[in-house]
């Protein structure tokens, strides 16, 4: 097994030439785990046909290239996920030789041509093809003829024609996501539905009648669709947007009773007493299965943990059960000792020892996994009385991840728990920024001040650093944090640390070299920007707010989208900044959060601003604002004039070279005013400001009709152009001709894209 997942891990992965041995020498390698790194370069010559491996995950890199057609040489190959890279070309054929393959993840890439024939490959429980430019094509045979399929996914894949009704009878089916497709004609759930079957999200596709099982009471999900705007179907469940009907599986302690814990011991299940259990996390990164609630599934799970780890029959706990965003699934796993209420040291070594190392074996259908302790506090003697067993070394180790967090202050909590985010002293950000000398600063705001500075390793960063007004409690500052730490897009700007010490508040920014939008559009920073780069911002832009909406967890509303909170780096690249206002949507009530308005005047949603709900279409209509200024290079309020208002009252559908907007729009794109994607433009940026949020697209619609007009613009076929997918972009739009069917009113695409796009 090689295992480097999740590390900052960049350059392209090492393969033998001119002597230099590289890693497709190693043939009797099972596992080749390389997940969640910054990896780029191609896979060329990596693999060979005598290689043995099983696992290969190389999802959430920045990979390119094609996909070598030797991969379908290696007979032993059980699961491989290549998601959320930019692989190109087409999938190779001989994939279909893998008939031992459970699970095949391509998703976000931008693969091409015919969509993989799959329908050898008969062991084959999930399957994500989405998010990928595939040739447009009816649903795929092997929808009926794989039985062993558990969870298919195709968002995005230029789906047309009827779903067929016989996929929905496959006796191990779970979960069928087919959101943004063409899938059209009349859908059928009827028949002998397999009782596993807990999601089906067919959202924004073409549908419009449906016939439904009355028995069918999980997930549906047909909002989107004609068939939602009939006045027979308005009202039915699955004309709503639905949070999936699932209860996350939690070990069953009803034999215990009402037997309560103290807050720091819990119900061991196999003697319905208190103790302190040895807990952590199993991540496991390609299970064979989609259902978190399903009991015979995770009692698997139990039972193999008490077999070969804990010291008696049933003495294990699991608990907190999901699936993540990147499709890993995450268990709290607590082992309880035999006797007494603690363990000793040796066998906390032991246990730890044994899943750390992967001598212990989860069932099959988990896949590979690691496993992340939590400290365990007692090392109790085993006598009762409390005494300490760990070593001076090991007191070190647990509290070194919490010496420099809060100091001596009551309300500091923990240390925060971040992900790719590190602290940074005080002397060294006083260091890098010359003091905070005047000539290192480059902003400022209600916050306070933002400054340029070089760290030690030489990445130039930006540092935010709080006034005195602007500072936060500890606990705010740290779940601030542990947000930002969260959150990785190239379209957003990535936080690299922060400080907490001394009275100080900072956050340590990477540095994004060509200023904000407004300087831009202004002309400050000397660069010219056509109408292909606005199109190119504007996608960039909407990308990374629709990561935000739709696959952050949990989701966030940025809440300040405006021109000088979008930043454009070395390439024209967009990346949304300054998250200081945003909220969790995990803090809501009915899809909106009740609070304080805040925002910037010119970009405030009018509904938003009257009842103080915030929803992620309060961000739609601030994005619509921009890509107005993106059209005329104006600010938003100007000698009393508001942009949105002066656009609405000039549109002209009858000018037919200029919309009616020759005096509004920027002289410096006017060639581009007699496009049709011109036109398209200036109507989608008029639906994301409709008054009423529920007529407004969602950032993941409006993402793929960006798509939609830079490929109608030709950009596609350039390799450097924005039409580079993102990790986590909200969907691929195929190439076509625009028509009267995209512009808005009763019916139009404005209708069908007012529907939230929620991950289910």
């Amino acid at each position: 097994m090689l295992d480097l997942a999740d590390n900052q891990l960049s350059g392209p992965i090492p393969v033998s030439s001119g002597g230099s041995p590289g890693l497709n020498l190693l043939t009797q390698a099972k596992h080749f785990h390389f997940n969640k790194n910054r990896l780029n370069g191609n896979l060329t010559g990596l693999f060979n046909s005598s290689m043995s491996l099983e696992h290969i995950l190389f999802d959430n890199n920045q990979l390119s290239g094609h996909i070598p057609a030797e991969l379908g040489d290696i007979a032993t190959l059980e699961i491989i996920r290549l998601d959320k890279n930019n692989f190109t070309g087409e999938v190779p054929s001989n994939i279909s030789n893998l008939v031992n393959l459970n699970v095949l993840n391509l998703a976000n890439n931008q693969l091409s041509g015919t969509m993989p024939d799959l329908s050898s490959l008969n062991t084959l429980n999930v399957v994500d093809l989405s998010n990928n430019l595939f040739d447009p094509s009816e649903a795929p045979d092997w929808f009926l003829s794989l039985t062993s399929l558990v969870s298919v996914a195709i968002d995005n894949g230029g789906l047309s024609g009827k779903v067929p009704k016989e996929l929905f009878t496959l006796p191990q089916l779970q979960q069928v996501i087919l959101r943004n497709n063409a899938l059209n004609g009349s859908f059928e759930m009827t028949g002998n539905i397999t009782q596993q079957l807990k999601i089906v999200n067919l959202l924004n596709n073409r549908i419009v009648d449906a016939n439904i099982t009355q028995s069918y009471n999980q997930t549906l999900v047909l909002v989107g669709n004609p068939v939602c705007l009939d006045s027979e179907f308005s009202s039915k469940f699955f004309c709503s947007l639905q949070q999936a009907n699932l209860v996350p599986y939690t070990t069953n302690l009803t034999k215990c009773g009402t037997t309560s814990c103290s807050s720091d011991q819990s119900v061991d299940p196999a003697t319905c007493s208190c103790a302190y259990p040895y807990t952590g996390n199993m991540t496991f990164r390609a299970p064979s299965f989609a259902d978190p609630s399903d009991s015979a599934t995770f009692q698997l799970l139990e039972t193999s943990l008490w077999k070969q780890l804990a010291p008696r029959p049933g003495a294990v706990s699991l608990s907190n059960v999901r699936f993540s965003s990147e499709d890993y699934l995450q268990v709290k796993v607590s082992l309880f000792p035999a006797t007494g209420t603690s363990f000793n040291l040796s066998d906390v070594i032991s246990i730890g020892s044994e899943i750390s190392s992967q001598t212990y074996k989860a069932p099959p259908i988990f896949g590979p996994y690691y496993f992340m302790a939590d400290p365990y506090a007692p090392f109790a003697d085993g006598g009762g009385n409390g005494k300490s067993q760990m070593s001076k070394g090991a007191v070190a180790g647990t509290a070194v991840a919490c010496a420099s967090w809060g100091g001596a202050q009551k309300d500091s909590g923990g240390a925060p728990q971040l992900k790719g985010a590190r602290f940074f002293s005080f002397d060294e950000l006083k260091n890098c920024t010359k003091n905070f000398s005047e000539d290192h600063e480059i902003g400022s705001g209600g916050y306070g001040k933002v400054y340029k500075g070089t760290i030690a390793d030489g990445t130039s960063v930006a540092i935010k650093r709080a006034e005195y007004g602007s500072k936060q409690g500890a606990v705010e500052f740290k779940t601030e944090i542990e947000l930002l730490s969260r959150v990785h897009h190239r379209n957003l700007v990535s936080l690299i640390g922060f400080c907490y010490e001394q009275g100080e508040q900072m956050l340590v920014y990477e540095y994004v070299s060509n200023g904000t939008l407004r300087e831009n559009l202004q002309g400050i920073k000397g660069i010219y920007l056509d109408w292909k780069k606005r199109l190119r911002i504007a996608l960039g832009s909407a990308r990374g707010l629709a990561y935000l909406h739709e696959l952050a967890d949990p989701p966030i509303i940025h809440r300040d989208v405006k021109s000088t909170n979008i930043l454009l780096d070395d390439n024209l690249k967009a990346k949304v900044a300054d998250f200081g206002l945003s909220k969790l949507v995990a803090d809501t009530e009915k899809g909106h959060v009740s609070t304080q308005v805040k925002g910037t005047l010119g970009y405030l949603d009018p509904e938003y601003y009257m009842t103080q709900q915030l929803s992620e279409k309060s961000d739609v209509y601030s994005f619509g604002v921009v890509m107005l200024e993106l059209l005329s290079a104006r600010l938003p309020i100007s000698k009393g004039t508001y942009i949105v208002r002066e656009f609405r009252v000039a549109i002209d559908p009858n000018d037919h070279d200029y919309y009616g907007l020759q005096g509004t729009i920027d002289p410096a794109i006017h060639d581009a005013a007699k496009s049709a994607g011109f036109r398209r433009f200036v109507q989608l940026a008029m639906e994301c400001v409709e008054e009423s949020a529920s007529r407004r697209p969602t950032m993941g619609s409006v993402v793929k009709e960006i798509e939609t007009m830079i490929h109608n613009e030709g950009l596609s076929s350039s390799a450097s152009s924005v039409t580079e997918f993102e990790h986590a972009g909200a969907g691929q739009a195929s190439a076509v001709p625009y028509s009267n069917s995209s512009s808005s009113g009763s019916g139009g695409i404005s209708e069908q894209l007012a529907h939230r796009g929620r991950r289910q």
